[in-house]
């Protein structure tokens, strides 16, 4: 069976940094995207970054482009999220996905729609 499992979360002053760790584990090839979504308490889930696997092309959204970077090791099949310069804003619970349309997800990696598995979460707090 496919397992994500996220790393890294914890608590941290506003500027400080963390870095959330996902393996993913149960399947020999790699998903065609893997993203990282977080979702605040009462608010509804949202997109982070997207990384494609075979082009390693990049999303991410709006309040985080330039302090966040994704990165991708296919080998081991990791992705990892580099957290910069972090905001209070930036407190929730964040969840690593793996999509796969040929299994019958939709092609929508800027959705959690276009996610078919996902990890339990790693909480990530910011303040002072």
């Amino acid at each position: 069976q496919v397992q994500l499992a996220e790393s890294g979360g914890g608590s941290v002053q506003p500027g400080g940094s963390l870095r959330l760790s996902c393996v993913v584990s149960g399947v020999s090839y790699n998903f065609d995207y893997m993203g990282w979504f977080r979702q605040a308490p009462g608010k509804e889930r949202e997109v982070v970054a997207v990384i494609y696997t075979h082009s390693a092309n990049t999303h991410y959204g709006h309040s985080v482009k330039g302090r966040f970077t994704i990165s991708q090791d296919n080998a081991k099949n990791t992705v990892d999220l580099e957290m910069n310069t972090l905001e209070p804003e930036d407190t929730g619970m964040y969840y690593c996905a793996a999509g796969d349309p040929p299994m019958g997800t939709p092609f929508e990696p800027l959705s959690t729609r276009g996610y078919k598995y996902w990890g339990p979460g790693t909480q990530v707090t910011v303040s002072s």
